[in-house]
């Protein structure tokens, strides 16, 4: 084949190495419009199992990358004059400059022709000499603007701005995180040693921060000196020094994110950051685009066609693109939201640095730093108030005067079993098996304050006394045969009521027998769901009266804690988002507006209910349709509302609230509201959605994303799930009921064979 390489950076280079490798026959031309020792970067950054899959492709680079390399295993963060360092993470940097020296050496001694100081206008003239052209120019892709139609190209401007600088400061021992406080914000370097003499310092702030310097009106040389100032004292006297000069003005960017929704053109193909961009905060952009030439050499030697190659690079590539990017994406926005944090001590500060990403886990920092997870695990407890070295997730907790004995919740997860309202049998063994499980705190599901407020035939209710009779038997098992407390959540259907058992059809209405329902406009949920009357004063007094009959009837049970559900649609939430409030009286419009009746019912309840008892509002943080409904932020100034009236701590959901939701899932999908809520409104959250294994509980605490933890699916699957997660961790002192003393020992010993795989950790 004749190749067509446009753009010499470590992507394009790396191509030609690996086509020459697989058939020398091929004819390689690498086009770059700068000299061969040019560069705008300082230091590269590779994991050992980049180096180790660079092994196996070519040794003879791979081994020169090593020789030049700078290794640290540390990461240190300074922060409110503190230093947290851990170990264990095996990272090693390379000056840019010096990789490219090492592949193009490499490429020539392959036979590869390379061609400098050649200006690239069009990459259609190189499709029409050359059987394969490959655009690997870079994050300003001439090529890719020129197919943009067929490309689609998606760049999304990130919100900080950050200036590459170098130094002859050494930061040997460890890569280091620097942050400072300024009189205009807060700013911070990204800092690492490339080669004997050389570090890379990487200085980001948030735009606002920037504005107020004024570093966009500075030269260069004021920019640098600016910096030289606020680090002057992890500087040791060296200066700051930029390899821009090419650059005038201000040589401060903003990151932006590109990911392309095709990849090739007729044999025109994409590579590195010309398809896909990695945020530098995850050291992931020389690995994305050298690790994606291997795959498109392999594929147009496996394949049949190349249309048949750029299909699979683009399907298999894809997945490893877009997992890279979501880490970089939840590691960038922590960056932007840095100040959110500042407020936490530097244990915990570091902790949620460290674990940004999302893709090192609490156990695996243990594996990485046994010493430092210790020590943070014991800081945890201690603030608790607590002793020892155990995880998070077993750390006690309390609200008001309720006490918690570890910070795992069993979720509030319909049944559909109740019998005219009344709980029965089915309620007093899934409630009391999960209450034995372990967890410190047992939801009911929904509980309707009266019946026209029920979801569905089968929901349970608060409003005849064999309710209160059914209840108090289930209280009554869960407090003299566990440790566990138990919550009950009230509320009120709205316009979802009067439809089918969850395992039927899902929130449509009944076939028959359906009663009138009730909401705040007359906003149908779906086009086959009868349009509710919007509630009027009458109305509103009525519904109020009967959560607080139900928050009596909860408190003659027994129950030590309640929610009042706000989200997903339900009565109260569709006050809250406007795709439902559609008033124009005091109770719609302004978000203010909007709370009003929520508040009124919460505070109706709050004086009804015992003082030293707590109580939580669910609500739904993002109605995931855009600026039309509740966003995260709007959901910050919610949750502050819900804290000045008292509510003890904020259950936060997320949607269920419109059939034009867009949610996006994944893993702990919901946590980053709970994240925002805490720390931008200052209130204990719960945090739920997709959370299945410990690993996931312990980094939430850990990190300060939430205060309690609310799994759901995993308890219904197994309702000991906090006993045999205990046992999994070797943490001998979670409680087991007397009687499964025996069960526990046998658990146990298979555990350390081995030979259980009940719930993972």
């Amino acid at each position: 084949m004749r190749i067509a390489c446009l753009g010499g950076g470590p992507a394009g280079l790396y191509f030609a190495i690996s086509m020459k490798l697989r058939d020398p026959a091929h004819e390689v031309v690498v086009f770059e419009r700068n000299k061969p020792d040019d560069t705008f970067g300082w230091g590269v950054v590779f994991s050992d199992e980049t180096l180790d899959n660079f092994e196996g492709n070519d040794p003879e680079s791979a081994k020169q990358i090593r020789n030049h390399f700078a290794y640290w295993d540390d990461i240190a963060v300074h922060y409110r004059g503190t230093t947290q360092l851990s170990t264990g993470h095996g990272f090693c940097g390379i000056g840019r400059r010096q990789l490219l020296l090492i592949l193009q050496q490499r490429a020539r001694e392959l036979g590869v022709d390379l061609r400098f100081e050649t200006e690239i206008d069009s990459a259609a003239a190189y499709a029409k000499d050359y059987d394969l052209v490959v655009a690997s120019d870079g994050l300003n892709s001439r090529t890719r603007e020129e197919f943009s139609g067929t490309f689609r190209p998606e760049i999304d401007v990130r919100k900080c701005k950050f200036v590459w600088l170098g130094t002859h400061q050494k930061f040997d021992d460890a890569f280091t995180f620097i942050f400072e406080e300024t009189e205009h914000g807060w700013i911070w370097a990204h800092a690492y040693q490339f080669d004997a003499d050389t570090a890379t310092f990487i200085v980001e702030c948030r735009e606002e921060t920037w504005e107020k310097f004024g570093f966009g009106e500075m030269s260069q040389e004021e920019s640098i000196a600016t910096c030289e100032r606020i680090f002057a004292k992890h500087l040791g006297g060296h200066p700051l020094m930029s390899n821009a000069n090419h650059i005038r003005g201000s040589a401060w960017l903003n990151f932006p994110r590109v990911l392309c929704e095709r990849w090739s053109h007729e044999n025109i193909v994409l590579l590195g950051d010309a398809a896909a961009t990695a945020h530098f905060s995850i050291g992931s952009g020389s690995k994305l685009a050298m690790e994606s030439a291997v795959a498109l050499a392999d594929y147009l030697h496996s394949e049949p066609s190349m249309s048949a190659a750029f299909e699979r690079y683009e399907d298999e590539r894809r997945v490893e693109v877009l997992r890279l990017q979501s880490a970089a994406r939840n590691s960038t926005e922590w960056f932007e939201n840095v100040e959110r944090y500042l407020h936490l001590d530097p244990v915990q500060f570091n902790y949620s640095l460290l674990t940004r990403s999302q893709r090192i886990s609490h156990e695996n920092l243990r594996i990485r730093d046994k010493d430092w997870m210790e020590r943070a695990e014991g800081w945890f407890q201690a603030r608790a108030g607590a002793n020892g070295h155990r995880a998070p997730m077993f750390a006690p907790y309390r609200l008001r005067d309720m006490d918690l004995h570890n910070r795992v919740v069993v979720s509030p997860m319909a049944q559909y079993k109740a019998v005219d309202g009344c709980p029965t049998d089915w309620h007093l063994v899934h409630y009391g098996e999960r209450a034995k499980g372990g967890a410190s705190l047992i939801y009911t599901e929904m509980t309707c304050v009266s019946p026209e407020g029920r979801i569905t035939p089968g929901c349970p209710g608060t409003y005849a006394p064999e309710h209160e009779a059914a209840w108090r038997r289930i209280v009554e098992f869960v407090h003299s045969q566990t440790p566990a407390k138990i919550c009950m959540q009230l509320g009120h259907s709205g316009a979802k009521g009067s439809t089918q058992l969850g395992w039927e059809q899902m929130d449509a209405p009944l076939k028959d027998g359906n009663w009138p329902i009730i909401s705040a406009s007359d906003v149908a949920w779906s086009p086959d769901n009868q349009k509710p009357k919007p509630m009027d004063r009458e109305d509103m007094d009525r519904v109020t009266s009967q959560f607080v009959a139900a928050a009596g009837m909860a408190d003659a049970c027994g129950f030590d804690m309640l929610e009042i559900h706000a989200a997903h649609g339900y009565l109260l939430s569709s006050f809250i988002t406007p795709l439902t409030n559609r008033r124009d009286d005091e109770y719609g419009g302004s978000l203010e507006n909007r709370m009003r009746y929520p508040l009124e019912v919460y505070r109706a309840v709050r004086a009804a209910w015992p003082d030293e008892k707590p109580i939580s509002v669910r609500i739904s943080a993002n109605d995931w349709v855009g600026e039309q409904g509740v966003t995260p932020g709007e959901a910050v100034a919610i949750a502050a509302m819900l804290k000045e009236a008292g509510v003890d701590i904020c259950d936060v959901s997320a949607g269920q609230t419109s059939i034009q939701a867009q949610p996006v899932y994944g893993r702990m999908f919901q946590t980053p509201f709970s994240d925002r809520i805490r720390n931008e409104a200052d209130m204990a959250t719960m945090a739920v959605g997709n959370i299945y294994e410990a690993d996931h509980v312990n980094s939430i605490l850990m990190a300060g994303r939430a205060d309690l933890v609310c799994l759901a699916r995993p308890h219904l699957s197994n309702p000991y799930w906090t006993l045999h997660t205990a046992a999994y961790m070797g943490d001998a002192q979670t409680p087991w009921p007397l009687p499964y003393l025996a069960g526990r020992d046998q658990f146990v010993r298979l555990t350390e064979r081995g030979e259980t795989q009940t719930v993972r950790v």
